[in-house]
């Protein structure tokens, strides 16, 4: 199974931001493996391009709203893990 991880750009990233980094990236990683998780149980042979979406909507559904909001993760890692669950399947 995948194991995603999020890793923040750092050069993105406001003081507030950067001092709370390390568990900002915890929590991100852990609503993203949970939502990997639960699609990969869940999956029906659904296109990678449905995938990604709901990966998305799943980890944001996870997350405190205030983050969940700006949540933003790079749409080719994204993909990629989509593409993992598909093929795996």
């Amino acid at each position: 199974m995948v194991e995603p991880h999020v890793t923040l750009d750092t050069g993105s990233l406001n003081p507030v931001e950067e001092k709370l980094r390390g568990p900002l990236e915890e929590q991100l990683t852990s609503a993203l493996q949970a939502a990997t998780e639960k699609i990969t149980h869940e999956y029906a042979g659904e296109p990678v391009d449905a995938v990604t979406v709901k990966l998305l909507e799943q980890t944001r559904a996870g997350l405190h709203p205030d983050i969940a909001a700006g949540f933003a993760p790079d749409q080719g890692e994204l993909r990629r893990v989509a593409e993992d669950i598909v093929h795996t399947a």
